[in-house]
């Protein structure tokens, strides 16, 4: 399989680099390549795929056996994902190296539950264009993990990103350092989605979502944009807190009307809701030979959430209503009113054009009780 793709292969968390304002390293454009086999049963499979990046600083390898033949799926998946980053005068290459091994065993038809084991090091390579980073040691961390999830799911799916029913996820995981004392990361967290026919094709959709993460290292969500967004933009202005010890980040998606980083912290709450319609299928009632107009539908959506440090969006702890301003040798903290909690609206089209499920969306932020400017996204993928 060949495509082109604004996603990374496998979604893992991102090294936190802790230098200066926050930057998150997006996919950006790049090329996909896959290529499977399988025996004449299915009961074996064997998968490698690699990301190639136009800027060739993002690079991704991936490598899986899968056995089906018994009840209890298993998967062996080796993973390695480089990104390269400006971080203050140096210019580093962050190597991840996973290899993880999955259970997968499932209840019945719609219930299922999986485990994961893992082994991932972090390696940090200072590239030479200087004499001060010719000098750079790497660095390389080493973590062992454990994660469990329980998933339900009894959706029929009535068209492309048309669903009835019901779907959800809860997951717990652990990461513990190996090469340095007393280094842990917990993560909790669950994906609750529903789907009701108002009429016919006529779809509601709503989902909440949340996760918080806790130990003396942590992960830092950024909220804001979609998942899978062709041209993401990131506010550098918004600062991460510097007490929270944060060893990863990753996004907190879709709060439409925003870019990414309107709120950060190591939890997030998240609810979105869509009516989608589509049109041609709905009116004809017949499916059309077209694939652009089958699939075609109109989008209207309303997304509110927040991320935040402490024990709940409105602590004195969240780092939101805390600004630190250095300027040489003075350091001044200034303590400011932020409603934390933010919300976007608007209308989407939807089609599938050219093999991809190509969205657009057209929303408008809401913080503060101020409705801010239009944004505009382009992204790929179903559902929310």
């Amino acid at each position: 399989m060949n495509q082109v793709d604004f996603s990374y292969l496998n979604n893992t968390y991102q090294q936190f680099t802790n230098v200066g304002s926050p930057i998150y390293i997006n996919p950006g454009f790049n090329a996909l390549f896959k290529v499977g086999v399988n025996d004449l049963l299915e009961d074996y499979r064997i998968t490698g795929g690699i990301r190639l990046s136009a800027d060739i600083d993002k690079t991704e390898y991936v490598l899986s056996f899968e056995n089906l033949r018994s009840r209890v799926d298993k998967q062996l998946l080796f993973h390695r994902q480089s990104l390269q980053n400006i971080e203050g005068s140096s210019n580093v290459k962050h190597h991840t190296n996973e290899v993880l091994y999955m259970l997968k065993f499932p209840f019945n038809q719609v219930m299922s539950i999986k485990g994961t084991s893992l082994i991932r090091n972090d390696q940090a390579v200072y590239l030479s264009t200087d004499l001060k980073n010719l000098k750079e040691p790497n660095t390389n961390k080493t973590w062992a993990g454990l994660k469990g999830e329980f998933v339900f799911d009894n959706t029929r799916e009535k068209g492309m990103n048309l669903y009835y029913g019901t779907r959800f996820k809860a997951f717990a995981e652990v990461y513990k350092q190996l090469d340095e004392k007393n280094k842990q990361l917990n993560v909790v967290g669950f994906d609750f989605r529903n789907y009701q026919k108002i009429s016919r094709l006529f779809i509601w959709a709503n989902r909440i979502a949340g996760s918080t993460s806790f130990g003396n290292q942590k992960l830092v969500y950024y909220m804001g944009g979609v998942d899978n967004w062709l041209f993401p933009k990131f506010n550098n202005y918004i600062n991460v807190a510097t007490d929270q010890n944060y060893a990863y980040q990753t996004l907190a998606t879709n709060l439409r009307g925003f870019t990414q980083n309107i709120r950060n912290g190591n939890s997030f709450m998240l609810i979105n809701s869509e009516f989608r319609l589509p049109v041609f299928r709905y009116f004809v009632n017949r499916p059309l030979k077209s694939e652009i107009f089958n699939n075609f539908q109109i989008v209207a959506f309303g997304d509110i959430g927040t991320a935040w440090t402490g024990s709940n969006p409105y602590s004195d702890k969240n780092s939101l209503y805390t600004r630190i301003y250095q300027q040489g040798p003075l350091t001044i903290t200034i303590r400011t009113q932020n409603e934390p909690i933010v919300g976007g609206y608007g209308f989407g089209l939807r089609t599938k054009l050219m093999g991809y499920f190509v969205r657009a969306d057209w929303a408008w932020g809401v913080e503060d009780a101020i409705v801010l400017p239009k944004v505009f996204y382009l992204s790929l993928g179903l559902d929310f």
